[in-house]
């Protein structure tokens, strides 16, 4: 009786965990056009910690219930942020090709890596970004420019994969590149929500795949894809996300970049934390 009172009382800590995690998934999403996976799966991997998951996989499931959050997550903030002219549907069509191949070249490698390995990814990308947006001011041109067809191909690529191994909606990498590019910040926040999509689709196809008949898993799972964690997630990452568009359209853009970059200095440090615990 006193385990099963145990594990009840761990099933609602991890359910309001869940919960908790979807709305401030949802804001940030809609707010720096991140899709919420860097907020979910650090929350994810400390709750399957504690509920006894094997180290080698909590990434894998961590990530690949993200990324199914994400589809969901992504629709809902690319709508709010469509409605006010910040999605750039010409580079969508240019760039999405060879994002798809990085989406499918990252679940490939984080299908197979051990869980550790994912876990660096994430805290190492993590932390360059955030030094990237809180160090490099913002350009207040609006001229863009454009590199060659390869060079977006590369940078496609790369963000794709990244993302997919991260479980993240494409925000995290294309906010930064777009901004570099000299894409206005709202812009590119806007279009990255739509990357999201573009991520998390295939993505979650790959992890679902991948995992199927591994050892270890929590229960209700397909795959790697955790999903009773979705079932909680998705609901509220859908509902709070135009909530976090509308703020992004509020507040200067410094400031947007200012509160991208500390909360994934803040992200990354705890996962070194944890790695190195």
């Amino acid at each position: 009786m006193f385990e099963m009172d145990g594990a009840m009382s761990l099933y609602l800590v991890w359910g309001a965990a869940m919960l908790f995690a979807g709305v401030l998934g949802g804001i940030m999403a809609g707010l720096l056009g991140v899709g919420g996976g860097i907020v979910i799966v650090p929350v994810l991997y400390h709750f399957l910690t504690t509920m006894g998951v094997d180290e080698s996989l909590r990434m894998q499931v961590a990530v690949a219930t993200s990324l199914t959050t994400i589809i969901a997550t992504a629709i809902s903030s690319t709508r709010s942020h469509y409605k006010k002219g910040s999605v750039d549907i010409a580079l969508l069509k240019h760039w999405g090709p060879a994002i798809i191949v990085g989406v499918i070249l990252g679940t490939a490698i984080g299908g197979l890596a051990d869980g550790r390995v994912l876990t660096i990814v994430f805290a190492v990308v993590a932390l360059i970004v955030a030094g990237n947006m809180i160090l490099v001011k913002d350009r207040e041109t609006n001229e863009t420019k454009n590199p060659p067809k390869s060079v977006w191909a590369i940078l496609g690529v790369i963000a794709g994969s990244l993302s997919a191994m991260m479980g993240i909606g494409g925000g995290t990498i294309c906010v930064p590149v777009l901004n570099f590019l000299g894409y206005d910040i709202r812009r590119a926040v806007g279009t990255s929500a739509a990357i999201g999509l573009i991520i998390a689709l295939p993505g979650t196809i790959g992890y679902a795949m991948s995992g199927i008949g591994v050892d270890g898993r929590p229960p209700f799972s397909i795959g790697y894809v955790n999903v009773l964690a979705a079932a909680l997630l998705i609901p509220m990452t859908v509902l709070c996300a135009p909530i976090g568009a509308r703020i992004a359209h509020t507040i200067p853009r410094r400031a947007l970049r200012m509160c991208f970059g500390l909360f994934l200095a803040i992200t990354s440090a705890r996962m070194f934390y944890d790695l190195l615990s």
